[in-house]
């Protein structure tokens, strides 16, 4: 009995494994008898037709797709070789997207004429164009100047049916493959984006669509109807591929005198597709506008749904059509988040927790919730003019630019609120903000806490001050992921390194960290070395080289690394501005060379190089890292013991010098795309390239994303750094003070004149 005892007990852990498995393989059994004798492939019926019919898409014998249904699936693009070339290795897509073979939504098409291009084409490109995820413009004029900020396509010819004709051989020939919907309207249209986009989002693509405004023919078929092109009209993707073969017939056998009558008797003859206004549950609105009408005060409920209005007679008209629209969006979508919230407020009650489950505001995540001390998100204090906790560690700093006008509006809103609420028994008015706390929340926005002495006044004219506190959130809004180019890890960097003779104390470390992080490692990295000699050195250079020391250090690295090169350039200069050196260097390689330039207190390393690929993109985007500066170890490790400490955190006792611009990396394109237009602006003032550097350029004569952040991968060992009085006073400024709060951070400098008062008191 002891002996079976023992047994379930060592089999106890595992006796509901065992029983588990057991009704599982019973309940298997059982349901593979009760099974249909047909096995797996039988079918049934649907109510409405033979098999396939209301659910998925009809599929043939062998369980392929039927035919008319293969564009509309998810599928893997194949690889095909060809036998007759050499074999290369597979370029694989960069988004799964393409993979897939998915389609982009929505096309916008505009069509517009010489006498409009620069009045109410650019007042479309102004109210629309940015709510449209591609749009184009096309007309028959070449040779003019475009508008900025718009793409247009110029065919040669202004006559209205060849303009058409060529519009939508281009629209195939080009985009025909990337997108499911094409929304054809004219410049002197006012179509609402977001309306047109919901639009196609409720449409189905496995039809051939031919949806506007209906007109009928003059004299034509009662049955057969165009769609108006004023009104803007929409056409599938299946419907421009099979009218694509039928263009050039179309051309030479209908005569009409209307582009959008043309196009609708080509669809009708050849595709026997009509025009509808209504498709699949959905209305295709418009409105047609009267002379001299004003939007602000039209009321009718045709109007105020309308899709698309038209005619639009001038530029005003449009930006008047446009804020009316977004004001009436702008409601609309205000109703419908007080609607959610009463539907939240409903369903809440229901919950477990009930109403006091209920987050404030209503419908934004609730306040994040730390788990220890260490988590809890601090509240930051202010007042109208200063803010206590500045990102400098300053004890106080004075709002200025966006920060002040946040407040400013946070301010306002709530006067607008508690009036809102209170009016007409009281108004309120400000009178002085007694306390303000602010804190970011990661899990919901910034949030608001103000102390407010206001004056009510009644309605009989009787006033009283009185404090109030309200609170005020921020929500986040919608993430929106920027597009940008693709690229590689795989360019090749060209370091370039300008030395004055201050600098040749650090020249050896410079040279030892480069050969370390990418000669031994193989990184696809060169370095040229510009030389920079002071007029008097310059003359005294047959007897006594200054950087004779610097080119034997260079001859031992080629000596040690046989295919490795060195070169550099000796120019003579009394004061080095970089944008002077940057020309010389700049004419002596190719125009794709990505340029690294670089300090000599920079220690080179292989995390940086790629991060300097990576975010340097040629005619989009230079990068101009700020590299992390450590202290002086005099001040801040004032014993051997502290300052040989292995532990230490590297990026902890130094700080990241925001006043340096020493290093960037940018393509030679672009640099000298910016010098050109430098050259035109400045006309080889000599004084005006010295009080500049690198980064002035780009951002002044560029059109290209300046991106300045934090890099950690750059940390340089303390030095002190020589100023050049020969510079302007700004940037001789900023290389003071970047020495300055260099030296040691507020802590430090306060022990150390701490011990030194107490070593002079004793």
């Amino acid at each position: 009995a002891m002996r079976l005892a023992a047994v379930l007990a060592a089999l106890r852990p595992v006796l509901p494994l065992v029983l588990g498995l057991s009704l599982g393989c019973s309940l298997s059994l059982l349901r593979a008898a009760w099974g249909p004798p047909g096995g797996a492939d039988q079918r049934c019926p649907g109510p409405e037709g033979p098999p396939g019919v209301g659910g998925a898409q009809p599929e043939e014998a062998d369980g392929r797709p039927a035919p008319g249904h293969e564009e509309f699936r998810p599928r893997i693009v194949p690889y095909y070789r060809d036998p007759s070339k050499p074999y290369k290795k597979v370029l694989r897509t960069r988004y799964i997207q393409t993979e897939l073979g998915f389609h982009e939504r929505l096309f916008v098409a505009v069509l517009t004429s010489r006498a409009t291009l620069n009045t109410l084409a650019v007042a479309v490109n102004k109210t629309v164009a940015h709510h449209f995820p591609r749009l184009l413009y096309f007309t028959g004029l070449r040779g003019t100047k475009v508008p900025h900020g718009m793409v247009l396509v110029a065919h040669g010819d202004e006559r209205p049916i060849w303009l058409m004709y060529e519009t939508m051989r281009y629209i195939h020939q080009h985009f025909g493959a990337d997108y499911d919907w094409f929304y054809v309207m004219q410049d002197d249209t006012y179509a609402q984006a977001e309306q047109v986009k919901a639009l196609v989002t409720h449409l189905s693509i496995n039809q051939d669509v031919y949806l506007g405004r209906a007109e009928e023919f003059i004299g034509g078929d009662e049955q057969a109807r165009y769609c108006h092109g004023g009104f803007g009209y929409l056409l599938s993707r299946s419907l421009l591929l099979k009218l694509r073969p039928h263009l050039d017939s179309c051309r030479n056998e209908i005569l009409s005198v209307r582009p959008d009558e043309w196009l609708g008797r080509c669809i009708i003859d050849f595709l026997g597709i009509t025009c509808v206004s209504q498709l699949q549950g959905q209305h295709y609105h418009t409105y047609e506008l009267a002379k001299n009408t004003e939007p602000e005060k039209e009321e009718e409920e045709e109007f105020q749904a309308a899709l698309a209005v038209h005619p639009v007679s001038d530029m005003t008209l449009m930006y008047r059509l446009h804020k009316h629209f977004s004001r009436v969006q702008l409601d609309r979508t205000y109703q419908e988040i007080q609607d959610l919230q009463m539907q939240i407020r409903n369903l809440t009650a229901l919950t477990p927790a009930g109403e006091a489950g209920l987050t404030w505001p209503v419908g934004i995540n609730a306040p994040f919730l730390p788990k220890s001390r260490f988590e809890v998100i601090s509240w930051d204090y202010f007042t109208e003019q200063h803010l206590f906790s500045c990102p400098d560690s300053s004890p106080k700093c004075k709002f200025s630019g966006a920060s002040k006008a946040d407040i400013g509006e946070i301010i306002e809103s709530a006067l607008d609120e508690l009036n809102s609420r209170y009016q007409p028994l009281l108004r309120f008015s400000k009178r002085q903000l007694l306390n303000g706390y602010r804190r970011f929340d990661p899990t919901r926005g910034m949030e608001y806490t103000l102390d407010l002495l206001l004056e009510a006044v009644t309605q009989k004219g009787h006033s009283h001050v009185l404090a109030k506190r309200v609170s005020l959130v921020r929500p986040l809004s919608k993430v929106e992921i920027i597009p940008m180019p693709y690229v590689t890890e795989a360019t090749r960097v060209q370091l370039v390194l300008p030395l004055t003779v201050q600098d040749l104390d650090y020249v050896a470390n410079f040279l030892d960290v480069f050969a370390m992080n990418t000669l031994d490692t193989h990184d696809n990295a060169l370095l040229t070395l510009l030389l920079v000699y002071h007029p008097y050195d310059a003359q005294r250079v047959s007897q006594v080289d200054v950087f004779a020391g610097v080119k034997a250090m260079v001859g031992e690295l080629e000596k040690r690394y046989a295919d490795v090169k060195i070169p550099w350039i000796s120019v003579k200069t009394e004061v080095p501005s970089q944008v002077k050196l940057m020309d010389i260097v700049s004419k002596k390689h190719p125009v794709d060379t990505l340029f690294f330039l670089a300090s000599v207190w920079t220690e080179v390393n292989v995390e940086f190089l790629n991060r300097c690929r990576m975010n340097t993109i040629s005619n989009w985007q230079v990068f101009f890292p700020v590299h992390f500066q450590e202290f002086n170890p005099a001040l801040v490790f004032r014993s051997e013991q502290s300052a040989a400490s292995p532990g230490s955190d590297v990026l902890r006792d130094g700080r990241f010098d925001r006043h340096s611009f020493s290093e960037a990396c940018f393509y030679n394109s672009d640099y000298m795309a910016a010098r050109t237009k430098l050259a035109a602006d400045m006309l080889e003032r000599d004084e005006a390239l010295e009080n500049m550097e690198v980064f002035d350029v780009f951002l002044h004569y560029s059109g290209l994303h300046l991106f300045r952040a934090v890099e950690p991968g750059l940390v340089q060992k303390y030095a002190l750094r020589s100023c050049n009085p020969r510079l302007s006073e700004e940037l001789y400024h900023r290389c003071v003070l970047s020495n300055l709060e260099g030296l040691a951070s507020r802590s430090h400098l306060a022990m150390a004149l701490f011990e030194q008062e107490q070593a002079n008191s004793t």
